[in-house]
């Protein structure tokens, strides 16, 4: 006879360190050569010897990502759902799925605030729970399409997610400054340039590395 004081309990959450999303510009100012080296760039990131010493010294030892890629008004797609990464291996295996993505979008406008919104949903869905929630978004343009990126960006750090970003400075010198001033927002929010998409892999791993270790200089 079925206990009628009997309950199914919810799948428990899994802890990590920090949940991030990786949200890529592809809109049309990105060539496809340029597309290539950002996923390069990821990749390369997953194996970086310092990205995987911050994942392994946390006090959890994991973290959950997830990657989008993104570009017009309504063009956000998630490309790589939900991932608990747990050490060098695991890393590994992430890397070996970016190396094998497509592009979602050809061409398209910029919509950064698009793609915060987007990304901040994601975080909503994640079946992870963390003391950090994280959206690391790089570009290498100002938004031509869409809502206000401030007023985006506002929103969502004040649910609690830190915006950081990777401007990318082969098109605009000044693109950090617009970043700093629209784009990245919370507690410890900072910027890594990318001086073209060629020194995009160092700024990755480099950014990859602090997001993931919650250094956060001059808080």
């Amino acid at each position: 006879m079925l206990c009628s004081l009997c309950v199914m309990s919810a799948p428990r959450a899994e802890p990590v360190d920090v949940q991030i999303v990786l949200a890529i510009d592809v809109s049309s100012s990105v060539n496809w050569t340029e597309f290539g080296l950002q996923m390069r760039g990821y990749a390369e990131a997953f194996r970086d010897q310092e990205v995987h010493a911050a994942i392994e010294g946390g006090p959890v030892g994991r973290i959950a990502v997830s990657m989008t890629q993104w570009a017009g008004s309504g063009e956000q797609t998630t490309v790589l759902d939900w991932t608990v990464i747990g050490g060098p291996q695991d890393a590994e295996a992430f890397a070996e799925r970016i190396d094998y993505l497509p592009r979602s979008y050809p061409f398209g406008g910029t919509d950064i605030a698009g793609a915060l919104r987007h990304a901040a949903a994601l975080l909503g869905e994640s079946p992870h729970t963390a003391p950090r929630q994280v959206i690391d978004v790089s570009g290498d343009g100002e938004v031509s399409v869409g809502g206000a990126v401030s007023s985006a960006r506002d929103d969502v750090v004040a649910s609690g997610i830190t915006i950081n970003g990777l401007p990318i400075l082969n098109e605009r010198a000044d693109l950090g400054r617009y970043y700093s001033r629209n784009v990245i927002g919370g507690v410890g929010a900072f910027i890594e340039e990318a001086d073209d998409f060629k020194d995009f892999s160092r700024a990755i791993a480099s950014k990859l590395a602090r997001e993931i270790k919650g250094i956060w200089y001059g808080v």
